[in-house]
């Protein structure tokens, strides 16, 4: 790893004042987020401030994110993965749920042997795999991942790197059966009006939630009690709630930062070394979800973009993109099947983590 920083470089890093760190740390983190949202890839708004965080803290950087400011973003997310579930994917799961069940039991069985082959060989430390591996919830997972005592920096870099491959496979696949180049994503509105009462239930939201994971000793309890309480007044009394891209964009930005800021050369390292290892579980994943597909595809008689699309292992905010860009694609099939995987990988995710580390003390 010749091209990271040399110790006189770290320790001129660590003597810059702080504003000039931050002000590094903004700058870059701008000119990434920039060029992967240029790029058209996925989560450029928390990998472009967690790659300008990454450099920082490998260069020695000593500035940190309040935690309190991590935590109110730890809500915000849990307020986006709330408001993002839809009463409509029920129909569509009741009327196939014994396939849906089976394909997403599947998909997480063999995201979780993967997982525990790479911490039985080793590759990566204690139960950092499984959370890294888990088909779903990148943003989710990373969070609850440092609660339950994995590194979050490696389940960060499992988790990014997997939404990046899915979600370009995913749209090389569909090119394959549907022309979408004439298909533009719509530019983003970065100030919409502010609704006051969508905006206030959000608010709302994020601060009762936050009060009840604490109160409760939730893991993770700003994402997880928000999310738990967001469901259920989104769902169960129909509220609304408004995530403005500039407050998403912070959001994100808060997480990246906080992940990338304790990134150390010797974290750097390990994660480079271990980089053919995740790859190849990632693509093996693929492959699999991709042969559940087909396998879908000929017991219901779906077409095989619609089976693929919905059995795609995460990158759920792409595919809806590219499921949308092919009009032949039945788009509610493959966000039911996506938001049932999503689900159970939340509620199940601690668990499955809990009994691979008790399977490796073994």
């Amino acid at each position: 790893m010749d091209s990271l920083p040399d110790q006189p470089t770290v320790e001129r890093m660590a003597r810059m004042p702080k504003v000039w760190q931050w002000l590094a740390l903004l700058i870059f983190s701008i000119l990434f987020a920039g060029a992967l949202e240029f790029a058209a890839l996925p989560a450029a708004l928390l990998i472009g401030p967690m790659l300008a965080a990454i450099l920082a803290g490998t260069n020695g950087a000593t500035v940190r994110v309040l935690r309190p400011l991590f935590g109110a973003a730890q809500a915000i997310v849990g307020c986006l993965v709330a408001g993002s579930i839809s009463a409509d994917i029920f129909p569509v799961f009741y009327k196939e749920w014994p396939l849906f069940l089976g394909t997403v039991v599947a998909t997480v069985a063999a995201s979780s042997l993967l997982g525990w082959l790479i911490s039985r060989w080793r590759i990566l430390p204690g139960t950092t795999a499984v959370w890294g591996s888990s088909p779903g919830a990148a943003t989710a997972m990373v969070l609850m991942a440092g609660a339950f005592g994995a590194d979050q920096r490696l389940v960060a870099f499992m988790q990014y790197l997997r939404v990046i491959f899915v979600s370009m496979t995913a749209a090389i696949v569909a090119k394959l059966w549907v022309d979408t180049s004439g298909i533009e994503i719509p530019a983003i509105v970065w100030f919409p009006p502010i609704e006051p009462a969508a905006f206030a239930a959000t608010l709302g939201v994020a601060l009762v939630g936050s009060l009840i994971g604490k109160l409760l000793r939730l893991p993770s309890p700003f994402f997880l009690g928000t999310f738990i309480f967001g469901t259920a007044v989104h769902l169960g009394l129909g509220v609304t709630m408004q995530l403005p891209p500039w407050l998403l964009a912070l959001g994100y930005t808060m997480i990246g930062w906080t992940i990338g800021l304790n990134f150390t050369r010797a974290i750097l390292r390990h994660a480079t070394r271990a980089l053919p290892q995740i790859v190849g579980s990632i693509i093996i994943l693929i492959a699999f979800c991709g042969g559940l597909g087909y396998m879908i595809s000929h017991l219901i008689g779906i077409d095989p973009l619609t089976a693929y699309l919905a059995t795609s292992p995460g990158g759920m905010d792409s595919v809806a993109i590219i499921a949308a860009a092919a009009q032949h694609v039945d788009i509610s099939f493959v966000m039911a099947l996506q938001s049932a995987r999503f689900l159970v990988v939340l509620l199940v995710g601690p668990s499955v983590a809990r009994l691979v580390a008790r399977s490796l003390r073994e």
